[in-house]
């Protein structure tokens, strides 16, 4: 475990965690997180709001889940930057800070997820969003978060005392950036499985969480990017991801660079692969979920 933290730390460059100055920070649940072990920032699950404004904003919500092996989170890399790509596209971001391992395990951050889509959806006109326009971005470990997320949705409960759990959980699109999706061998990555589900996990929870034997006909729309060199998290995991959802008849694009560290998050400094965000632009568009 020690040799999977370290090599993380390596890989992803280290960025300021804090929330932003002149952001508005949601508590996801303001009497308490369930099976909250404390009153501690880390105990209390947040999305911090990147509202899009201006003649080219959209009615489009995406919820962003930053990465770090559920072990820590790149929220400036991963979370911050990304939320205000999204802004210049006139989309409103919602930045998650969940629950992290080895203090929680599963189901804690599934729900933390689940709670950051219905909470979207549930204050969808405060915001100026259509509740069916809101996707959910994860990168690495976040995006097992949020592969799980849409893959593992209800309907909500239209009788709950919270009026914020009464929407469904289910997002509308989803977008994953190489993403853990498997949580069993040969294409796993260990050090996000440990920290999710301990050392030792019972199997049949492994194959539970193993996003790409969830696949439905009712599963969101995706768009996947990956690297081929990725060292960390296996190109295999989006590739069987596509799979699954082609065949279960999701409309889905993927794109897979041949060249690429892990946790290149928006890759802003990289004159190739840089552009796999014009290609996701490109995709929104398709989408009709941005102009």
């Amino acid at each position: 475990m020690l040799r999977v933290a370290l090599l993380l730390l390596a890989l992803y460059p280290v960025y300021a965690q804090g929330p932003l100055p002149d952001h508005k920070v949601v508590l996801l649940w303001p009497n308490g997180a369930p099976a909250a072990q404390g009153d501690k920032d880390a105990d209390k699950p947040t999305l911090t709001v990147f509202p899009a404004t201006g003649p080219s904003k959209t009615t489009t919500a995406v919820i962003i889940c930053p990465g770090g092996s559920y072990m820590h989170l790149a929220m400036a890399h991963e979370g911050y930057k990304p939320a205000e790509w999204l802004n210049n596209l006139g989309i409103t971001a919602f930045v998650l800070k969940y629950r992290l391992g080895p203090r929680y395990h599963y189901p804690a951050q599934i729900w933390d997820g689940q709670r950051a889509v219905r909470y979207v959806r549930a204050h969808a006109p405060e915001y100026g969003i259509d509740p069916d326009r809101i996707g959910i971005w994860g990168f690495s470990a976040g995006g097992h978060l949020a592969s799980t997320v849409g893959t593992h949705y209800d309907s909500g409960d239209p009788d709950a005392g919270d009026p914020d759990n009464r929407p469904s959980s289910r997002p509308d699109f989803m977008i994953l950036a190489y993403a853990v999706i498997t949580l069993e061998g040969p294409h796993v990555h260990l050090g996000s499985r440990d920290n999710l589900l301990g050392e030792n996990p019972d199997p049949a929870l492994v194959r539970l969480l193993s996003n790409q034997l969830h696949v439905t006909s009712q599963t969101p729309p995706t768009f996947l990017f990956a690297t081929t060199e990725d060292p960390v998290v296996p190109v295999q995991n989006s590739i069987n991801f596509y799979t699954a959802l082609h065949k279960g008849g999701v409309p889905v694009e993927m794109h897979i660079y041949q060249k690429g560290r892990h946790g290149v998050g928006l890759a802003e400094h990289d004159p190739i692969l840089h552009t796999w965000t014009d290609r996701l632009a490109d995709w929104l568009k398709i989408q009709g979920l941005c102009q």
